[in-house]
């Protein structure tokens, strides 16, 4: 038999985290002298360590790795529960690879400011456009907000053209709107360009309007990394005598697979000041 010392070192956790699974129930010692109270385990043990320490790094509750451990879960109700976990890691994973890319934006745009090239920008107008869309309202329009609401709209958005037979003719065109209750929320239109006439029963059909002034820019990589390209964008337009009248819609030329190979136009509707 091992000393608590001597097993917790084996099992590579604290003494006092073995006291706590005492406490708890999750794992007693093989024997207890009941003159000294010391505590005793033995190799056999580990193997009962081990999996509570992988079901509780997992995000299990105690209460849950009791059960699991103790076998007072089905085989099939533990696969369900792993199942879920994963799905919930695999979530917090994106959400936080995410955030990391949106950072990294934020960052270059940090460290290009006072030096950012606006050589790229270009005003033209914009024709008007016959679209199908969904629409739905994100919280803001910070790009964390907007991502999770306009991907989704796009999936089903081709999903229902591809159930009505319609073939778009043209890419995607991403615009937004303040909702008309305010406080910061936004609607977010998924659009693809079609040609007409179409039934609207699945999709909103619209003869998106043309842009008389719109300063252009285009942006190389995921929408996640959006930030400095359009706030190159926003420079070019204070210094050269515009103002904006709404928010820069978002053409999709290329979308592969890869999200950091895509290319987007970013058109922001202007006027002269």
């Amino acid at each position: 038999m091992f000393t608590i010392g001597d097993f917790a070192r084996h099992g590579r956790v604290s003494v006092r985290m073995l006291r706590h699974y005492d406490a708890t129930g999750l794992l007693r010692p093989a024997h207890v002298d009941p003159a000294t109270g010391y505590r005793y385990y033995t190799a056999g043990q580990l193997a009962r360590l081990n999996r509570v320490i992988a079901l509780k790094d997992l995000g299990f509750t105690l209460q849950q790795v009791r059960d699991i451990v103790d076998g007072r879960i089905s085989t099939e109700e533990l696969r369900g529960m792993l199942r879920l976990r994963r799905a919930e890691l695999e979530g917090a994973m994106a959400i936080a690879a995410a955030r990391l890319v949106q950072v990294e934006a934020r960052l270059r745009a940090i460290e290009s400011e006072g030096h950012m090239p606006t050589d790229d920008v270009v005003v033209k107008s914009v024709p008007a456009v016959r679209v199908a869309e969904l629409t739905a309202t994100a919280a803001s329009f910070e790009p964390e907000e907007i991502g999770p609401v306009i991907g989704p709209l796009y999936d089903e958005l081709f999903r229902r053209l591809a159930a009505e037979g319609v073939t778009p003719t043209g890419p995607g065109i991403a615009y937004y709107e303040d909702t008309p209750e305010g406080g910061g929320r936004i609607s977010v239109h998924a659009a693809v360009q079609v040609s007409a006439p179409l039934r609207d029963d699945a999709f909103r059909v619209l003869d998106l309007p043309p842009l008389d002034r719109a300063a252009t820019i285009v942006h190389r990589g995921s929408m996640e990394s959006v930030v400095p390209t359009a706030q190159t964008l926003a420079h070019w337009i204070d210094g050269n005598g515009y103002r904006s009248t709404g928010y820069p819609r978002e053409i999709n030329l290329e979308c592969p697979e890869n999200r950091d190979d895509w290319v987007t136009e970013l058109q922001a509707p202007v006027t002269p000041v």
